[in-house]
């Protein structure tokens, strides 16, 4: 799976990367790999799952040494199996080994996140369901990690705090102490009128009796958070009967979201009660990075 990559979002990243890793240059080959030796390097997969991030290393790779020519064998979102060469890199061998531990840990995290998201993804496939990231994730990683998410079969949920309305419990605690108005219909009609149309409310409900409002006030994303998958059936069918009681030209389409304690074991479940997404925070917080060696030798093959 392919999609779209902005090399100018990860500059930042990548030059502290290097900066941190590198500092004032590699003393061990220095000091051992003769000046003009030339190597070859090899990433090779340890174990199956969905490469992401070749982008990324290739930038790394341009970043340490211009020259290096690196060629992949696959695309980025490429399903690779035990023993799979991922693609070679050529060049000298003193910047093959000052990029090896770079290029890996892009490329390991990346591909452990779009493995742990296709997971999930074939759990759901036959159903309508989408399966989304959170906030949940690296601190300056967050455009890798998304991305990685969309490579692995997976959608992104707000990229942060400025782009998409999300009224949760806290919320709705605070403004209680705050004695100001926080019932749910009021909140979403004050958000609407400070908005464009392009940008999307979406409410966490806590008691099924708040939906009808939810729907009259014009809401587009239903969170439903930490409920069991029967209860969230009963909620998806209740929002269809709000939507369908109304003239349907006066609605915004509405989706549903569940959230919360959702597992590879579970999801399933969650995804036959008609949710429209489910947001899983553990692909991004918890995925396991994948096994990739980067192997050199300066035995370079023509």
């Amino acid at each position: 799976m392919q999609t779209e990559f902005d090399l100018k979002k990860i500059e930042e990243i990548v030059q502290l990367a290097i900066k941190e890793d590198i500092g004032t240059g590699d003393i061990t080959s220095k000091i051992f790999i003769p000046e003009g030796s030339e190597s070859e390097g090899v990433l090779i997969a340890k174990e199956s799952g969905i490469v992401a991030g070749l982008p990324v290393a290739g930038y790394v790779l341009s970043q340490i040494d211009k020259d290096l020519l690196f060629t992949v064998n696959i695309e980025d979102g490429s399903r690779v199996e035990k023993g799979s060469v991922i693609a070679v890199v050529k060049g000298l061998t003193i910047s093959l080994l000052s990029a090896e531990r770079l290029v890996l840990n892009f490329l390991q995290r990346l591909s452990g996140i779009a493995t742990a998201t296709n997971k999930f993804a074939e759990k759901v496939e036959g159903h309508k369901t989408q399966i989304l990231d959170t906030r949940k994730t690296t601190p300056g990683w967050r455009y890798l990690e998304k991305y990685a998410v969309k490579i692995g079969g997976g959608a992104n949920h707000r990229m942060g705090l400025y782009d998409q309305i999300l009224i949760k419990d806290n919320h709705l605690e605070i403004m209680e102490q705050e004695k100001e108005n926080g019932d749910i219909g009021s909140l979403v009609r004050k958000a609407r009128k400070q908005i464009t149309n392009e940008v999307l409310i979406e409410v966490e409900v806590e008691d099924l009796c708040q939906i009808k409002e939810m729907v009259d006030a014009g809401v587009d994303i239903i969170l439903f958070d930490n409920m069991a998958p029967t209860k969230i059936k009963e909620a998806v069918e209740m929002v269809k009967e709000c939507k369908n009681s109304r003239d349907a030209g006066s609605v915004r389409s509405i989706l549903t979201e569940a959230s919360g304690n959702i597992s590879i074991e579970n999801v399933e479940e969650y995804a036959k009660s008609g949710v429209d997404r489910i947001s899983v925070g553990m692909i991004t917080h918890s995925a396991r990075a994948l096994d990739i060696s980067f192997d050199i030798s300066n035995k370079v093959m023509l």
